[in-house]
């Protein structure tokens, strides 16, 4: 329980003796026993709202993939490197600012990263041909790349425990708005001309203009108080800790005392993610996140050159896909009531069977209704699977060096996402739909294998009790 609405009867006062031994509450515990506040709702919306344009970011390739093959008469390597090149970016973008975010702290990582996604999008607006809009997309894939771990791990610092899944979920529907966002922007810009620039550039260009919005959001973010407190800057993490307390008391609540302290943990180092304190979870984490994209971008992705495949010309192949994507937001918003109250590992493996089911039923399907139906039912299934997978991820390591392992396991998926077009392509053209989701179904399976047998149980726990 949160807070009290009745009175409660005061615990009995400590003798002298103990209250001057007693540690005071670390400041994670004082967080955990926080009610929700406007301060939290206010800073889970601006996180979702940069969320956004990352999901807007992450499907814009595959979605205009069919329109940029015609005006820069990509080829099959050439269409493959424009599919991965945002994913490689990705890839070191993770590391490097999941690094900087340990280091220097969450908001300065979540500043740098979108203000290069910002100017790389602008410049890829304007490319000229392929090779230039490979670059810039790689750049801004660099700066994008660590949007999702950065803001995993800054909602995990600043949620309580007993609502951290709950709201996290929420910060996803708001960002899982980018992804029909895109569908629909492309099926009315990419036939049309504006101002007599091509209707794909000015996909670049909303993303570019609305991440600059959001950047100027986050400059009011504050920092984490448990990465304040971790690095030494006491005074600080206090003064925030404080504010948060007071507020929640002006709404009314009464706070509990702080959760008794555990037995202290040894200092988390980036070199232990092997030994035998985080050995397994590691594990865990890589090849679920290395194996989780496949099931996820395989569609999000391909799903223009899977509807191309099936016979349907372009504009009738992005209404489809449009349409599709309307799942996204509507199954991260179904995931908000269930986040807290189903075991996150459970949780993750059924939905990721159910998503191997809904895309074998995607490529059979042979009618236009059938496969907006299995395409709905995919995304929205794939979407409680990707936000749980989210909250669960940032769950897994102590807040010294949370951004930067997490970081180091969420690269994992954008390097297997730049694979993804050299690996499924192929089976596509050679064998068509229904082999490309059976090689899906199959990767989908080895995961749920894997968190079912390495993960732990993480709902409601405190982030640094390991």
């Amino acid at each position: 329980m949160l807070y009290h609405k009745s009175v409660a009867v005061p615990p009995a006062e400590p003798s002298t003796a103990s209250a001057a031994t007693a540690p005071p509450p670390s400041v994670g515990a004082r967080m955990d026993r926080l009610p929700i506040t406007p301060t939290h709702r206010k800073l889970t919306g601006v996180v979702g709202i940069g969320l956004l344009f990352d999901t807007f970011e992450n499907n814009l390739s595959g979605t205009v993939s069919q329109v940029l093959q015609a005006d820069f008469a990509l080829n099959g390597t050439s269409l493959k490197l424009m599919l991965a090149s945002v994913f490689i970016g990705q890839f070191f973008g993770s590391l490097l600012l999941g690094r900087i975010a340990d280091r220097f702290g969450r908001r300065r990582a979540f500043m740098i990263n979108l203000a290069m996604y910002s100017v790389f999008s602008l410049l890829g607006a304007f490319s000229p041909n392929a090779a230039w809009l490979i670059v810039t997309r790689f750049f801004a894939g660099v700066g994008i790349g660590a949007e999702q771990a950065l803001s995993d791990c800054y909602l995990s610092d600043v949620l309580p425990a007993r609502r951290r899944g709950r709201y996290i979920a929420w910060a996803y529907t708001i960002a899982f708005c980018g992804v029909p966002a895109v569908g629909f922007a492309a099926l009315l810009l990419v036939p049309m001309s504006p101002l007599g620039i091509d209707g794909w550039r000015w996909l670049f260009i909303v993303g570019s203009l609305g991440s600059a919005v959001v950047w100027l959001l986050r400059r009011r973010l504050v920092e984490s108080p448990r990465w304040l407190a971790e690095v030494g800057r006491e005074e600080e993490a206090e003064a925030l800790v404080s504010k948060l307390e007071a507020e929640a008391r002006a709404e009314g609540a009464v706070l509990e005392p702080p959760a008794p302290e555990p037995a202290p943990m040894p200092r988390a180092r980036m070199r232990d993610l092997f030994g035998e304190r985080f050995r397994r979870r590691t594990i865990m984490l890589w090849v679920f996140c290395s194996l989780s994209v496949v099931g996820y971008y395989g569609f999000g992705v391909l799903a223009p050159q899977i509807l191309a495949a099936k016979g349907y010309d372009l504009v009738s192949g992005l209404g489809y896909t449009a349409l599709s994507f309307l799942g996204y937001p509507i199954g991260s918003l179904l995931s908000v009531p269930v986040m807290d109250r189903v075991e996150r590992k459970l949780l993750i493996a059924g939905s990721a069977a159910a998503m191997s089911l809904a895309g074998i039923g995607f490529a059979v399907a042979d009618s236009a209704a059938l496969v907006v139906c299995f395409g709905f039912g995919f995304t929205l299934i794939s979407n409680v699977f990707s936000t749980v997978s989210h909250v669960y991820l940032a769950e897994q390591y102590p807040t010294r060096i949370r951004a930067t392992a997490s970081g180091a396991a969420y690269s994992l998926s954008k390097l297997s996402a730049a694979v993804l077009p050299f690996a499924l392509l192929p089976v596509l053209d050679s064998h068509g739909p229904g082999w490309l989701f059976t090689v899906i179904a199959g990767s989908m399976a080895l995961l749920v294998l894997t968190v079912l047998a390495l993960g732990d149980r993480t709902t409601g726990r405190a982030l640094d009790h390991y």
